[in-house]
């Protein structure tokens, strides 16, 4: 991946809101921080939820006056607040009691709703972003990943043999990612104008 050399111009585009610095924020900073959150052996929705906290805390930094002060290093700065998220979320995982092997064999009485909503939310959202893509790369992704059809029967309902099949999925995908991250940093400004309002 080839580093980006940030300028106070691009900070001020991201401040503002610009969707094309949004976008390539996202598609950076998330593809960096995922190999970081990754490498620490996190899970991979504990590691989507670090990330989005990041990203909230970046906008939110970006947004109070002298919150960036030297726009030429906010690949580290954002760094610096990956690091905080992640120090958060290890103490409070150490703060966490083992359970005991009894508490294992009781059935949970209670009802996990906000767990219920994350993940509807989360549908959702996965919804909107399969809407936005291009018609083939829509119908290819639900074919493989939400109908879970064989991949010949992808193919031949495609038109194309096995190997294109695996280039043309690889680039749905990348799409995919690209919106839904674009659509994440979306959410993390949304959800700090609602903190401030």
């Amino acid at each position: 991946m080839e580093l980006f050399a940030f300028d106070k111009d691009y900070v001020d585009r991201l401040r503002g809101g610009d969707p094309a610095t949004g976008q390539h924020f996202a598609a950076y900073f998330g593809q960096l921080l995922r190999i970081k959150l990754r490498a620490r052996m996190i899970a991979s929705e504990t590691v989507d939820d670090l990330r989005q906290e990041t990203y909230i805390r970046v906008v939110a930094a970006l947004r109070r006056e002298g919150g960036v002060r030297q726009p030429e290093r906010f690949g580290a700065f954002v760094n610096s607040i990956c690091n905080n998220v992640l120090q958060e979320h290890y103490r409070a995982s150490s703060r966490s009691q083992p359970l005991e092997d009894s508490h294992l064999e009781r059935p949970d009485q209670n009802v996990d709703l906000e767990g219920q909503l994350a993940t509807k939310q989360c549908r959702e959202r996965v919804r909107q972003v399969l809407e936005e893509m291009p018609t083939r790369d829509r119908e290819l992704l639900r074919a493989i990943f939400l109908q879970e059809k064989e991949k010949d029967e992808v193919c031949a309902q495609f038109g194309v043999d096995r190997e294109y099949l695996r280039v043309l999925l690889h680039r749905a995908k990348d799409k995919f990612r690209v919106l839904y991250e674009k659509d994440q940093v979306g959410l993390a400004a949304r959800a700090i104008a609602r903190r401030e309002a």
